[in-house]
């Protein structure tokens, strides 16, 4: 097969009315010369038949079963020939211009492997997206943050975040990533199933001396819950048990061992929050969670022998569950922590 420069991949599962609604968008922004690609995950909602008689220009790659964002675009990455892939969620909208900025990031940069465009949300254009927003970081119990979001606060895109800037992690719903880089890293954590798994990938690319960085030059919209809804118990379930895991492999013994206590009464202390706001299946989520970290620690623990002792710089030392919820640090510029400590 033809290698070609770029291509846009989009993971689908029984997501025809996305499609239906934003694929128009992204072939109409999406230069002639980009391969397009969707990969589905073994949908039962008609989506193969409506792509192949509205979209046969777009290849398509059927997955015999739905692996998760993981496994699935592991699978159909591993299909994929060119230099650059970008992972896109089906719920994104998109405008001229919006691929070219990040890609040239990366030509201009070997150092880079990764590149994520400011994210906006689709239904308040004004605000950011709260998956990825202007860019990841992560403290060191394992939370994610991101520049325009601090948990479940917002905030208004006024250009105070158009500094380009290296990041800890890019969001998976809008994925720039340098095909060789991915596959030398062994691709995503297929166990992950779906969330952190991108967090996952940058903390290893970092462990490898690679670099990902912030395009605030390509701005893209995003709907959001098009998979599990903030509030589903699965949600919940994945998300604190590949945090868990994410530490367990990738933070070294002499920093894991302790703060993982530390961890533990953080999550203990967000169970009992579920228990008494009457949550008790996410309540049990986290319990859930623990039980399959502790059942897989040893064989998680294996991964982490390679890993430097050194922790990556742009790992937030703090806890920013104590900033946001005890110190009322509600924004990114709240925090001591600052993107200038990222290569300008």
């Amino acid at each position: 097969m033809h290698k070609s420069q770029t291509a846009v991949v989009i993971l689908n599962w029984n997501g025809k009315h996305l499609l239906k609604r934003f694929l128009p968008g992204i072939v109409a922004h999406t230069p002639e010369a980009v391969q397009l690609v969707v990969a589905d995950n073994a949908s039962n909602d008609d989506s193969v038949v409506f792509l192949s008689e509205h979209y046969p220009q777009i290849r398509l790659i059927q997955l015999d079963k739905n692996y998760g964002y993981a496994g699935g675009y592991n699978r159909a990455l591993e299909q994929v020939d060119a230099e650059y892939y970008v992972l896109l969620n089906s719920d994104m909208e998109v405008g001229d211009g919006w691929l070219q900025p990040c890609i040239d990031i990366m030509e201009e940069d070997h150092g880079v492997v990764a590149v994520q465009p400011k994210i906006r949300s689709l239904n308040n254009p004004a605000y950011f997206e709260h998956a990825g927003a202007a860019g990841g970081f992560l403290d060191k119990f394992g939370f994610p943050f991101c520049r325009g979001r601090m948990f479940n606060t917002v905030e208004k895109d006024e250009g105070q975040y158009d500094d380009p800037v290296d990041l800890f992690w890019t969001s998976g719903a809008a994925l720039f990533v340098r095909a060789y880089a991915f596959h030398k890293a062994g691709g995503f954590d297929d166990r992950f199933f779906a969330h952190m798994e991108e967090i996952d990938l940058c903390w290893r690319w970092q462990s490898m001396g690679f670099r990902v960085r912030y395009c605030p030059q390509s701005v893209i919209y995003h709907l959001g819950g098009g998979s599990l809804p903030s509030s589903s118990p699965r949600k919940t379930y994945l998300n604190f048990r590949n945090s868990l895991w994410m530490l367990a492999k990738n933070m070294p013994g002499r920093k894991f061992y302790p703060l993982i206590f530390f961890r533990l009464a953080l999550d203990e202390l967000a169970a009992a929050r579920f228990l008494f706001s009457g949550q008790g299946k996410n309540f049990m989520a986290v319990a859930k969670a623990w039980y399959a970290f502790l059942r897989d620690f040893k064989h998680l623990r294996r991964a982490s022998r390679s890993v430097p002792d050194k922790l990556p710089a742009l790992l937030y030392r703090r806890s920013i569950v104590i900033d946001y919820y005890l110190l009322r640090k509600k924004r990114f510029s709240d925090l001591r922590f600052r993107a200038s400590r990222a290569r300008k």
